[in-house]
This record gives C-alpha cells, structure tokens and sequence, in this order.
C-alpha cells in the first residue's frame, strides 16, 4: 500500500476555526499553550503555533496507520480514540484521547502513528509541525518535561491494559476504565474530583461498543456489567453522562484484587 498524506489534516471537509487557546478547558496541559508561553518567553515568533484548527466530526478518522504525517496533532476539544483494527476487523481501542492530549507521541519521532485515531465525538485537533515542535522541545526543558510526562501516561495506560485484559475481571475492567477517564476528566477541570462520600457527573459519550473494544468484552457482556452497577446503585448513566453516585463502593470493585 502506497503512503499517503491523512485526508483529515490535509483536506478539511472541515471548517477552520480560531479557538480561543485562553479558555481552553485542557488550558495547562495543553501543548497550544506550552508552546505559545515558551515561544512568548523566548520572544520567538509563534507563527506554526497560531495556525488555525480543524474540526472533524464524530465518528470521521483523524489519522490512520499508514498515513505519513509532518505534523503533530493535539486535541482541544471533544473525544477521539487510538485504534487497532485486526484482519477480521474486530478492534482494540488503546486509548481514549481527551481535550490537552497529543494524538500520538510517536508522531514526535516518526512520520507514522501506531494506530489509527478516530474522533467519537466532533473533535477540535491542532498541529504543530514536527521539526518545529521537537526543536522547541529540546531546547525548552519546560516542554521537554512535557513530553515526557505525555509519554509516561501514554505508556502507563498501555501497561494498565496489559494486566486488565490478562488478569481482571469484566467488573473491575470496565470500572477501572470508568474511573480512570473521570480522573482524567477531574484534571482538565470538566469534572469534580472525585470523593468518597460525593457523587461524580461527568460527561460520557462512550457507547457500549466503545467500552467493549477498549476492555476486550463483547457489547453484551458490557450491557450486563453496566446494568448490575446500575442495580447496585453504583452509577447512573443518560444520553452522554455519566453519575458515580458511590464513589468509594465503587473503587472497591475496580481494585477487587
């Protein structure tokens, strides 16, 4: 198969917006706004990072596998996914990619992401062009400690799936899953932190497919997992939100061993 530029950074079915980096909900963890702060900092003239965004739609890919790519995407808004789809076109989802997380941090290093990225919600994404971010990252320590702390969380998410899918539970798989997205949400301040005795709302627009790929069930064992955490008074859950309406009962089911 002949390489090819991703039809979702270089076409833009796709209207270009101008986001507003200042009320950004990701506004600390974003790179938009570590690379804008640096470049201001080094009187550097910011002209990749104020490039306009792309919006894609939900449910329309941001990049796929064998894309070549000379840009970094990162998400401002909205929710995407980091797939694997295999042979019998069954998928894996990696990692579900929040507003302040970079699409990839193989994209940093190579022309080439490890997976295909599709938005599940309509996704606001901006990139950088990679020379340019990796030469502000290495002479920024700032941004290179930025990197690195996007690489440890990618790769402690990945080492979590691991142990999850080889040694968990439906349960604790998919509450795990639950709780993790929430504090991740909590650090982007579109959530409460969560505590023992408070319930927690959060915005959850996962269908139970994409809860199946990310936690290697099927849609119906997800179905009957989600529907005794609702018996049981754990969590409710409407059109595109979800309540952990116990919190501390249900942290004991996700660390049950």
């Amino acid at each position: 198969m002949n390489a090819r530029l991703s039809p979702a950074i270089v076409e833009a079915s796709i209207p270009h917006v101008q986001p507003e980096c200042g009320t950004c909900q990701s506004h600390e963890l974003n790179w938009c706004h570590a690379a804008l702060t640096q470049c201001r900092a080094a009187l550097i003239e910011p002209v990749p990072v104020d490039q306009p965004s792309h919006t894609v739609p939900a449910r329309r890919i941001i990049c796929r596998e064998q894309d070549l790519h000379d840009a970094v995407p990162v998400i401002c808004n909205g929710w995407a996914a980091s797939v694997v789809t295999l042979s019998d076109g069954s998928r894996q989802i990696l990692s579900f990619l929040l507003p302040g997380d970079l699409v990839s941090t193989t994209l940093l290093f190579e022309s080439r992401p490890n997976c295909l990225v599709e938005a599940i919600t309509e996704v606001r994404f901006r990139t950088f062009k990679r020379s340019y971010l990796k030469a502000l990252v290495f002479e920024h320590p700032h941004l290179f400690d930025k990197l690195a702390q996007a690489w440890i969380e990618e790769k402690d998410r990945a080492d979590q799936l691991i142990i999850d899918l080889g040694r968990r539970t439906a349960d604790e798989r998919i509450a795990r899953l639950i709780l993790n997205l929430a504090q991740r949400l909590a650090q982007r301040g579109m959530a409460a932190p969560a505590c023992a005795t408070s319930a927690m709302e959060m915005d959850f627009p996962l269908r139970q497919h994409h809860i199946a790929d990310a936690t290697g069930l099927t849609p119906v064992h997800v179905s009957k997992v989600l529907s005794e955490f609702r018996r049981d008074g754990l969590i409710r859950i409407s059109d595109r939100a979800l309540t952990i309406l116990d919190p501390a009962g249900f942290r004991r089911v996700a660390q049950a061993r």
